[in-house]
Formats: C-alpha cells, sequence, structure tokens
C-alpha cells in the first residue's frame, strides 16, 4: 500500500492512494456507516501492528469505489500533504552512507554506521514551503532514503532486520553547512524547522522489494544534481537496522534516514558552490517511493 498523511480542518488524515484516487479513511467509515476497528492514522496504524494493517488491507480492497465519485475518494492535486509519518518517536540518520559522497566530500569511509538526529520540528510534507534560517548562507539538499519501523526492534540480527520495517519514503536531509561545520557535532545544521521533508507517500515494504536496489535523484530548479542508487550505501539497510538496534529500541513508527549520495553543493570545488536560494525548488525523486517537492523561502 501507498500511505499518505494529508490536512484537512487543520486535522492529519490518513489516506491510502488507488487507481482512482486518495481513499480518506476516516471519511469513508463515516460515509458507509462501517464500525470496524480500522485505523484512520498512521499513528493507529502503527500502534495496532500487523492486525491493524490486515484490518486497513481488507477495508480499502473491499470499498466500492468502481462506480460514481463518492466524497471520501480524493485527488491528489487537491490535497495538502502533510509529512507521511507525522510523530516519530526518533528520526535517526545515517552520515557518509554512499561511497562517492564520502569520496567527493574528501571524508574516510566510516567503519561503523555514523550516527546523529533530526527532531519533529524538521518534519513536513510534500509541496511545504521550507524556511531558510536567517542564521545560514549554506542549506543544501540530501536526497535519502527513510525506513519506517513497523515493529519494537532491540538487538536485532541482520537477517531478521527488515522484518521489522513497515515501509519506507523519499526524504531530503536538508543541511546548513555553516551551522553544521562550526564544531565536530552536526545537530545545529541539521534541526532547523521544516530540514526533513518526508513522502508523500510511506509504501509498505511488499512494494518495495530490496530497499538496495532503487534509484535516486535530487533536481535543483528541473536540474539534475544527485542520480545515484540504494546499491552505493555503505551500509545497507538491513545493516543499518540491525546496528541501531544494538544502540537503542526501535519502536514502531521511529524513522532512520538512511544517508546520501554524491551531488551535493557541499562536494562541488569551492568556486561551484551555489546553496540554495529563496525560490529554488527542490525534488528528490526515489523509485518505487515517489517525489518530494519543496520550495525553499527566505525568513
Amino acid at each position: 500500500m501507498k500511505l499518505m498523511t494529508f490536512l484537512q480542518k487543520e486535522n492529519d488524515h490518513m489516506g491510502v492512494l488507488t487507481a482512482r484516487g486518495v481513499v480518506d479513511i476516516e471519511a469513508a467509515q463515516a460515509a458507509l456507516s462501517i464500525r470496524a476497528e480500522v485505523p484512520v492514522t498512521v499513528r493507529q496504524l502503527l500502534d495496532g501492528g500487523e492486525d491493524a494493517f490486515h484490518q486497513l488491507r481488507t477495508f480499502v480492497d473491499e470499498l466500492p469505489i468502481r462506480e460514481g465519485n463518492p466524497s471520501w475518494l480524493k485527488q491528489e492535486e487537491e490535497l495538502t500533504f502533510g509529512p507521511c509519518v507525522t510523530d516519530p518517536g526518533k528520526i535517526i540518520c545515517i552520515g557518509l552512507n554512499y561511497r562517492r559522497h564520502a569520496e567527493e566530500t574528501g571524508m574516510a569511509i566510516p567503519e561503523f554506521p555514523i550516527l546523529f538526529n533530526k527532531f519533529n520540528n524538521t518534519l513536513t510534507g510534500h509541496g511545504s514551503e521550507v524556511p531558510l534560517p536567517k542564521t545560514s548562507h549554506k542549506v543544501d539538499y540530501e536526497a535519502e532514503l527513510g525506513i519506517v519501523i513497523g515493529r519494537t526492534a532491540k538487538y536485532v540480527a541482520e537477517e531478521e532486520a527488515l522484518d521489522y520495517v513497515l515501509g519506507y519514503c523519499t526524504a531530503n536531509d536538508l543541511s546548513a553547512r555553516d551551522l553544521q561545520m562550526r564544531t565536530s557535532q552536526w545537530l545545529a545544521g541539521k534541526s532547523c524547522d521544516k530540514f526533513s521533508p518526508i513522502g508523500p507517500y510511506l509504501v509498505t515494504t511488499d512494494e518495495v522489494g530490496d530497499p538496495n536496489q532503487l534509484d535516486i535523484q535530487c533536481t535543483v530548479n528541473g536540474e539534475l544534481r544527485q542520480n545515484s542508487n540504494t546499491s552505493d550505501m555503505i551500509f545497507n539497510c538491513k545493516q543499518i537496522v540491525s546496528y541501531v538496534s544494538q544502540c537503542m529500541t526501535l519502536s514502531p513508527g521511529d524513522i532512520i534516514l538512511t544517508g546520501t549520495p554524491e551531488g551535493v553543493v557541499m562536494g562541488y570545488a569551492p568556486e561551484n558552490q551555489f546553496y540554495l536560494q529563496d525560490g529554488d525548488v527542490v525534488t528528490v525523486q526515489i523509485e518505487k517511493l515517489g517525489a518530494i517537492t519543496n520550495t525553499m523561502v527566505s525568513e
């Protein structure tokens, strides 16, 4: 399934993308007077586990949407997207996790995954504006694959790690390089408001297959800047989930951003480093997961 969050009257609604459009789950339940225990938000789905997932899939499969134009069937262009996961307990990021990205920045290939974190203030959705901080003049894009945890994971073996994943999403790990590089800790440059656009969909694992065989791109104002494949990761998805679970308990809804490929502004020669400006439109696209587009605006 392709799940999404959209905003209606300032409330989060969960939608499921179908061939006819986006099913507003809560509205469909109300209109059809269905009292089944079906999750109506992504959080309810995550908390409900496999039973909730099965209930949602069955509910969508049995909806009478072949004829007519029901009010609970929306078109994407009509929606205001929120982040596909609205309230992760943790946002864990992996630094320097593509070989060619490490090479372009002149940094050593890490022996272990480099972990840092972001917070919920960084989340935003497809189509939203991202404020460029007044304190930074070097905001950079980073196309990334996001992993969304579906089951509590602790001390998980690599061969079992992907069994704990609900799905994947497209993400942009925006980074204020001048703030990031002030110290050896990257947090300041990574945690600015709306610096983690994710979406437009949370795509469940059954639709994705191998997460380390996906094309990944980033464009700025239509110009291709990053063009790679998740196979270039130094630590692949199952290694990442397993490693992080050795350090902390992963809970349903936690997000892991898995690193970015080569092509970021920081990797260019100094005379060719043109960081993001007011009005720049950034699109990150990942095979099978869709594209997320955001416009940069001055604060």
